[in-house]
């Protein structure tokens, strides 16, 4: 059953994220739903197995996406927006677990 709710998850949070990637693309878009996804995770935490599997490891697993991030600082992102992202997305994690 654990395994339906993380695809159901993902699938949601993919197409989440497909459709940010059509109004913001490139760098934009991959900070947006990395932030987003952090600050969820931060607000899941603490919940039970079924809302992690489906919206934690599901949802927010598909919709954020580190190897996107990657190839983008490594084609020109640099540095600062490698740390900025981080900063941000740690910033995120940190906000959404202090609101719960």
């Amino acid at each position: 059953m654990t395994v339906l709710l993380v695809a159901l998850g993902g699938a949601a949070g993919a197409a989440v994220r497909w459709l940010v990637a059509q109004r913001l693309p490139g760098r934009p878009g991959t900070l947006a739903v990395n932030v987003a996804g952090s600050l969820l995770l931060g607000l899941l935490l603490g919940t039970g197995a079924t809302t992690s599997a489906l919206l934690g490891v599901g949802f927010c697993g598909a919709l954020t996406t580190f190897s996107t991030y990657a190839v983008e600082v490594v084609e020109g992102g640099g540095a600062r927006y490698a740390a900025w992202t981080t900063a941000l997305c740690l910033a995120a994690c940190a906000g959404g677990l202090l609101l719960t």
